[in-house]
């Protein structure tokens, strides 16, 4: 899941962008609000983190613009301001939630999740195809025979595939949306990826396999 955090503090920014890499999300950090509303005309973003407080541009006005083009991509608000107002300011802009500077990781990522679940219409942290699960709020990729913990890249790349279990998914996406487009990887990587989740898969006697598509991409299927 890759996110947008705009935060214009940069110490804050690099301790966030740490808390929110080890718990297996893709993060592009920016800090001032043009740069916020550029990054989203590429729509590649699973959700947005945005501090109100930024030069030039503010987290308001960067919300009520992307709100006027249609854009319904979750949004997170950070501010040092706790007043009511602010918060219903932040709310009727558009914001899907609020969090007041200080706070605790544990909550940040459990707002996270809540919104982009609720975006997805997902009622649980956990995805579900065949007899595999995919917890994402432990990492662990578990069938009845056991389970495994996934680190980030692929954690990121199991919860793509699982979130669209119908759709083709090609290389060039896996990168766009988990390596990002400034990545210096290489496209094979995704293959690498894909070996290491298929053997997991394998190890847990899933009875869903990654297919390779021809020149389309990867999917899932349920073996009958």
């Amino acid at each position: 899941m890759r996110l947008l955090l705009a935060e214009d503090e940069k110490a804050l920014s690099k301790a966030l962008t740490t808390i929110l890499e080890r718990n297996n999300y893709s993060v592009d950090a920016v800090f001032d609000g043009e740069s916020a509303l550029e990054y989203l005309k590429t729509d590649n973003y699973d959700g947005v983190i945005l501090d109100i407080m930024m030069p030039g541009i503010d987290g308001i006005t960067v919300l009520k613009e992307i709100r006027k083009q249609g854009n319904l991509i979750p949004v997170l608000l950070l501010t040092a301001k706790s007043e009511i107002d602010d918060k219903v300011l932040g709310l009727d802009a558009g914001a899907n939630d609020y969090l007041t500077k200080p706070f605790n990781s544990r909550e940040l990522l459990a707002r996270i999740r809540a919104m982009t679940r609720i975006s997805s219409s997902q009622t649980s942290s956990c995805l579900q195809m065949g007899n595999v699960t995919l917890n994402r709020a432990t990492f662990e990729l578990s069938t009845p025979s056991g389970s495994y913990f996934l680190a980030n890249k692929e954690f990121q790349m199991m919860e793509l595939l699982m979130s669209n279990p119908a759709n083709r998914i090609s290389s060039e996406r896996f990168m766009e949306k988990i390596w990002g487009y400034d990545s210096e990887a290489e496209i094979n990587v995704v293959w690498v990826y894909i070996s290491y989740l298929r053997k997991k898969l394998s190890a847990l006697n899933a009875n869903i396999l990654i297919k390779a598509n021809r020149n389309a991409g990867y999917s899932l299927e349920e073996i009958k």
